[in-house]
């Protein structure tokens, strides 16, 4: 299978290392040649000029490029009729999404969007728990969504917000989790003390209290500085039983009690957090582009996870809750 891995930044490696070692032959491309050449090397693969990349021959496409660029080229490659494995978000306006989705259908092309987390080996097993019936009704759910290191300006100032970069992914997996859409979302910000997040009218801080069509009532907390490491985690309530994601020797953060044996060193960044989900990811696509399985993450799902990111925006701007009509 001749795969083509387009950006070779920190995700077009990533890719491209799961990639190779799954069996796919890579090429990659990039912005400039010197750069896809360079990544290339380091994996004993092709590369080639991104120019040409609409008149390429190749049986899957890996976008793994900065958000700015996506729909440039998801206009080039869904024509192709080829399967894509774009990062998210596809486009921060739902506007662009929903214009994506339609050539999808009128193309038949499928998009898997990056989620990453749905393949987090944890988090996929609480997913089943749930839906056979193991958690019983579901009460409740608390998720913590904690960077390590807070961004620098050039990346704040292409995130959207830290709803739509950060949140995202917790939106996505309550959705997936729950299945059951979001149907009513409040939230608040603040800058505490990183300030270059306030020079567009971004916070470090987050609180989010939402609910789902079914009625599970979810809270989210997030900040874009964790000192002891990168923290993401997952509480589940229900009639049955309760459950934590996340909760691990690694995990970022001081047991006051001191009665949980934590290891010395925590994870310091989400690719360390998340490697094998991402490696199982990779996978999944190859698997897609190969016509054995359906699609894990179609396109619809950042569509809907970026509509509440919207509306968490929205919370912030009227003071209040805000129901969410999709």
């Amino acid at each position: 299978m001749k795969i083509a891995v387009i950006g070779a930044g920190r995700m077009g490696a990533l890719r491209t290392e799961d990639l190779v070692k799954v069996g796919a032959e890579v090429t990659v491309f990039n912005r400039t040649l010197a750069g896809a050449k360079t990544l290339a090397d380091k994996f004993y693969c092709l590369h080639g000029d991104i120019s040409g990349i609409k008149n390429s021959q190749f049986d899957g496409y890996v976008v793994a490029t900065a958000t700015d660029s996506h729909i440039g080229l998801l206009d080039d490659l869904i024509p192709l009729g080829k399967p894509i494995l774009c990062e998210k978000p596809i486009s921060l306006t739902v506007e662009d999404t929903d214009l994506v989705i339609e050539d999808c259908k009128k193309y038949g092309t499928q998009i898997q969007v990056g989620f990453q987390r749905r393949f987090d080996p944890p988090i996929s097993k609480v997913a089943r728990l749930v839906a056979d019936g193991e958690v019983g009704t579901l009460y409740a759910m608390h998720m913590y969504a904690h960077d390590h290191l807070p961004s620098t300006l050039e990346f704040i100032e292409g995130s959207g917000s830290i709803y739509r970069d950060l949140h995202v992914h917790d939106f996505d997996l309550i959705r997936w989790i729950t299945q059951s859409e979001i149907t009513k979302v409040y939230a608040t910000q603040a800058v505490r003390e990183h300030k270059q997040y306030a020079k567009y009218d971004d916070a470090d801080v987050s609180l989010i209290s939402l609910s789902t069509a079914s009625g599970v009532q979810v809270a989210i907390t997030g900040t874009r500085h964790n000192p002891v490491g990168h923290d993401v985690r997952i509480e589940i309530f229900g009639s049955k039983d309760s459950l934590a994601v996340g909760l691990n020797r690694k995990t970022p953060i001081h047991d006051i009690d001191g009665q949980l044996n934590f290891a010395d060193i925590r994870y310091q960044g989400f690719i360390e957090r998340f490697r094998e989900a991402f490696a199982a990811e990779t996978a999944a696509f190859y698997q897609l582009a190969e016509g054995k399985i359906a699609n894990p993450c179609p396109p619809e799902s950042a569509r809907q996870a970026l509509g509440v990111a919207i509306a968490c925006e929205e919370s912030i701007k009227s003071g209040g809750a805000v129901t969410i009509t999709y």
